[in-house]
């Protein structure tokens, strides 16, 4: 039993679908170097100009072109935003590590590259992974941040652009785009996230559908 402890304290066995990892309890670095090192093979969401995989435990709460919400066995919602714009003009990584978080790393693996910030906030940590242009958030306690920060990986470093797709879709119309109100490199916990415009964008939508419910009740 003594060996049993010993051996659950030192690592974490998760499967997520893409493989089966041994991942440190405590080692972030590590646990992503060994995620993000494998080669992706599968697949199973495609959208138009791009594809990616959900790890298994992970479903959809809403989704949309380039927006989506999923929530993990654990009950954490994360949040990703697909920057087809950022990739079609291969905007720079302009991150810098910031000392004064919880964790803080700029990420290069296979020609792409993005940055992780950990930020603790109360009793809940506060986690931006921005990776091959794409964008994911969540809040989840420290005892689900390597569950968190693995089915992260998976989804990050599985999304492939299709050139030819996004060149019909956006090309010379980008600056039709509506433009955000964040940035995909700029990681600032001040001032409004990602996070937060999804998480009003779904507030307007439940709204939207109780007037909508309130109009047909009314005929």
């Amino acid at each position: 039993m003594k060996k049993l402890v010993v051996l659950l304290s030192i690592v974490t066995i998760i499967a997520t679908g893409c493989s089966v990892t041994k991942l440190s309890d405590k080692d972030i670095s590590k646990n992503i170097n060994l995620l993000m090192s494998e080669k992706v093979k599968n697949y199973n969401v495609y959208y138009d100009g791009y594809k990616y995989y959900l790890p298994k435990g992970v479903n959809f709460i809403d989704k949309d072109d380039y927006n989506a919400i999923v929530q993990d066995k654990n009950g954490n919602r994360y949040y990703l935003y697909v920057d087809a714009i950022s990739y079609y003009n291969k905007v720079d990584n302009s991150y810098k590590i910031k000392k004064s978080s919880y964790y803080s790393d700029k990420l290069d693996y296979n020609k792409k590259n993005g940055y992780i910030q950990i930020d603790k906030d109360g009793d809940k940590y506060f986690i931006q992974f921005v990776y091959n242009y794409s964008k994911m958030e969540a809040y989840v306690s420290k005892d689900d941040l390597v569950d968190t920060i693995t089915n992260m990986c998976c989804i990050l470093r599985s999304i492939k652009f299709n050139n030819k797709v996004l060149e019909s879709i956006i090309g010379e119309n980008a600056l039709d785009y509506k433009e955000e109100d964040y940035t995909l490199f700029k990681a600032d916990s001040s001032k409004e996230s990602f996070l937060d415009v999804v998480e009003r964008e779904e507030t307007d939508r439940y709204k939207k559908d109780l007037e909508d419910e309130k109009i047909e009740l009314d005929d």
